[in-house]
């Protein structure tokens, strides 16, 4: 495999030379230390052979570090001509190990790229991380890992247990299908621009199968239902989905008196299971 080459220019010149300004609407917030963005490609594991796809590339700060930490190839997805341009000067000089896609992320489909990816690791655009990670979490078959950046307040929902505020939608969706742990955080000042957020970089890991059986719609049918009146009694707030919510709770067997953040993932499963 060949090295990228030692005398790259510094990332701040590449910006300037293409006149690149992160854009808030495109949820822009560029990672240029290349300590920072080494230390995320490789809590993506070995990459030797691997496909990674990297979403919001940005002017190519991660991408550069995926190239560095031995990448097979690095499939890098974004909409932002200017940081194409920037893109495609790295391509050039990646022997072959990198391919850029200029499209919206949300509407590109993963099973259409060539090589197919097999591992996501992104610092993903603020806006729209979460309808990514669910648009993810029907395609599991594609990704055996993903090592991604959130606001550190969606990082914490998504790994919460039972039992907290924290603890919601996200949650369930998303532990029903990943083992999912935070690695570490990044100060703003860690971005330029400077977010007024802390982030949290993500491991998720697919589970070979689900956490508990149930059908996928129920599932998300029943935890939009509890958690659309979290403060209610599921024996109320679940009437949006059942004419006799207390007989499916005791079916489920749970009492009717619980709250929505009470409840496992396993006891949403059983509560899906119970709906159908």
């Amino acid at each position: 495999m060949r090295e990228l080459p030692a005398d790259l220019p510094p990332l701040r010149e590449v910006i300037a030379r293409h006149g690149i300004r992160a854009t808030k609407s495109l949820g822009q917030n560029f990672l240029l230390d290349l300590n920072l963005t080494r230390k995320i490609a490789r809590a993506g594991g070995p990459l030797a052979g691997k496909v990674v796809l990297e979403i919001g590339a940005g002017p190519g700060g991660l991408t550069r570090a995926l190239l560095a930490e031995g990448a097979g190839h690095v499939v890098a997805v974004e909409r932002d001509r200017r940081c194409l341009k920037a893109l495609e000067e790295l391509s050039a000089l990646a022997s072959g190990r990198l391919s850029v896609i200029e499209a919206d992320a949300l509407e590109l489909d993963e099973y259409e790229l060539i090589p197919k990816p097999n591992r996501i690791i992104a610092n993903l655009p603020y806006n729209i991380s979460t309808p990514l990670l669910f648009k993810w979490l029907d395609r599991l078959d594609l990704f055996e890992h993903m090592v991604l950046m959130f606001q550190r307040e969606v990082a914490q929902r998504i790994t919460a247990p039972p039992g907290g505020k924290a603890y919601g939608r996200l949650s369930v969706m998303v532990q029903w299908r990943c083992r999912a742990g935070a690695l570490f955080d990044l100060p703003p000042r860690a971005f330029t621009p400077a977010p007024k957020v802390t982030s949290t970089v993500l491991a998720l890991e697919p589970r070979p199968a689900p956490l508990a059986e149930a059908r996928a719609d129920l599932l998300e049918a029943v935890v939009a239902a509890a958690f659309g009146q979290r403060r209610k009694m599921l024996r109320s707030s679940l009437k949006q989905i059942s004419a006799d919510p207390i007989a499916l709770l005791r079916t489920a067997g749970l009492e009717p008196t619980l709250r929505a953040e009470n409840l496992s993932v396993e006891q949403f499963c059983a509560l899906a299971r119970a709906a159908a």
